[in-house]
């Protein structure tokens, strides 16, 4: 077998090396999977530029955590997967040709998805989101931030008979937004305007359901302003880099309902991870438009300077193994 293996290591701010390590072991109930591919998520954004708690080096492979691949060998006690079984998985540690995950969080893909990338838990992560957005037929709903969460939310949505008006900063992703079923979209540009326009659109009732999917202050403040009364503001954005404040005396004259949509609890999250297998497989989801650019891990630094910077029609990276 294998002894070592390639990985990406964060050597300091914006610094990545590709060093030589060994192979971890599986653990028992644990399976190795041998990576095709990690997506690239933009909660690694912050770590990558540096931040005053980051300790370096960090951990070989560490933030990656949207691998698939094959499953290598398999710990002690694990039933039901295969040597050679191809699977997306919860991962930890996957800028890195080899990876563990408990057997639990291992969802097998099925053959009509072979040959494509398929980063299981960003797709998870929305559909998971979606289930606490509570969206129903009839209702208009504004998803503020047109990226790849944003853009399966738009989806979603739409299918369950939502009206959707798509708030994002760049053209090129508004226009991906009505190519994801949105009925409206407008510039994330100033803040009174865009309230003044969905206020306009939605004859001054205001939307029902508002899912804020970019993890910076003003994207909340908006979206705070532009739930209706009695409504659901949906916190999707990764606010991980430092405290937030927010109007609570407008939330709570409004009576908003707040749904954080992070979930921790990992029989949800798994719960998802195969949603999101079979959303894919079945057709209702396709990843095509959305995964933009593809790194060799030597390049992971580009990758993530892609990812924060989004140029031109970028939406979302993924690193090959």
């Amino acid at each position: 077998m294998i002894q070592t293996m390639r990985a990406a290591v964060l050597d300091g701010p914006q610094r990545f090396s590709v060093a030589r390590v060994p192979v971890p072991r599986p653990d028992p109930g644990e399976v190795l999977i041998r990576l095709e591919g990690c997506g690239v998520c933009a909660s690694n954004v912050e770590p990558w530029e540096g931040q005053p708690w980051s300790t370096w080096p960090g951990a070989p492979g560490g933030m990656g955590h949207e691998g698939w691949g094959r499953i290598a060998a398999l710990g002690e006690g694990v039933g039901g997967l295969s040597v050679g079984d191809r699977v997306t998985a919860l991962t930890e540690r996957s800028y890195a040709e080899y990876d563990t995950a408990p057997a639990a969080m291992v969802v097998p893909l099925p053959a009509s998805l072979d040959g494509m990338p398929v980063p299981g838990e960003p797709v998870a992560c929305a559909l998971n989101i979606f289930a606490r957005s509570d969206i129903r037929a009839g209702q208009t709903v504004a998803i503020v931030g047109i990226g790849f969460l944003g853009a399966i939310l738009t989806r979603l949505a739409t299918d369950a008979g939502a009206r959707v008006i798509a708030v994002s900063r760049r053209a090129e992703t508004l226009d991906l937004a009505r190519r994801m079923g949105a009925s409206e979209t407008i510039p994330m540009d100033d803040h009174w305007r865009i309230i003044e326009d969905v206020r306009r659109l939605t004859d001054g009732h205001m939307p029902q359901r508002v899912i804020e999917c970019v993890g910076k202050q003003w994207p909340l403040d908006l979206a705070g302003d532009l739930v209706a009364e009695g409504g659901r503001l949906v916190i999707a954005g990764y606010h991980q880099d430092g405290p937030r404040q927010v109007n609570m005396q407008m939330w709570n004259w409004k009576g908003i309902d707040i749904a954080s949509a992070h979930e921790r609890d990992a029989a949800v999250r798994v719960a998802g991870l195969r949603a999101a297998v079979d959303a894919l497989a079945q057709g209702r989801l396709d990843l095509g438009p959305l995964l933009t650019g593809s790194y060799p891990l030597e390049d992971l630094g580009e990758a993530l300077a892609a990812t924060r910077d989004k140029p031109g029609g970028f939406v979302k990276a993924w690193v090959a193994l």
